[in-house]
């Protein structure tokens, strides 16, 4: 699969099954996934996977968090089982550094989107979920974070339960949110030189 139809097919799946990627195939990606920009290189992050058994020691700390009247516990604990795979991403500030805070989050997060490519690529299916559950101390308590760490959400990772069917269009509006500097004039608008067709559905990478 090339790049541009592995960002115009990808789409967040919201029905996930096993196979999940095993620990060291994300391990794999993740070492392409980290050579998106990272100035300093500081790789302010950290992933803990999730899995098995931590799904249902995750969802019931999730319950448990949840306050009356919100709290629906068994609907809330089942939360973590909608994909086999939580990668937890936790984002790692070097503090004091000539790198500020937020370029390190930029960094994380050109990392993370990386990551969902190269799975999607891969065969994978994947959703971002963040929430009231990032901010929880108990949550963090449990997977074991450090005081400056911060819980940036899960991405839930593991093969679509229906074929990846093309549901994603290239917006026709971003010529108007660029424009071109020219000292001393007007800025220039800029069109797109030739329509982004999007590419027909595609099978699994047969690497996987």
């Amino acid at each position: 699969m090339d790049v541009m139809t592995a960002v115009l097919s990808r789409r967040s799946e919201h029905q996930l099954t096993e196979p999940a990627p095993s620990d060291d195939e994300f391990a794999y990606l993740l070492r392409a996934a980290a050579t998106a920009p990272d100035h300093g290189r500081l790789r302010p992050w950290r992933w803990i996977l999730v899995r098995g058994e931590g799904r249902a020691a995750l969802g019931r700390c999730f319950a448990e968090a949840c306050p009356p009247p919100d709290s629906r516990p068994d609907r809330t604990a089942a939360k973590t089982h909608r994909a086999p795979l939580l990668a937890t991403l936790v984002f790692t500030p070097v503090s004091g550094h000539r790198v500020p805070e937020w370029e390190q989050l930029a960094a994380a997060s050109a990392m993370a989107g990386s990551l969902g490519l190269l799975l999607h690529a891969r065969g994978f299916g994947s959703i971002w979920r963040t929430g009231r559950f990032t901010e929880s101390a108990q949550v963090h308590r449990l997977l074991r974070l450090q005081p400056a760490e911060r819980l940036l959400g899960w991405l839930y990772i593991g093969t679509p339960e229906e074929p990846q069917r093309l549901r994603r269009r290239a917006p026709d509006d971003v010529a108007g949110r660029i424009s071109v500097f020219a000292p001393g004039a007007a800025a220039g608008q800029v069109s797109p030189t030739r329509p982004v067709v999007p590419p027909r559905a595609s099978a699994a990478s047969p690497g996987r």
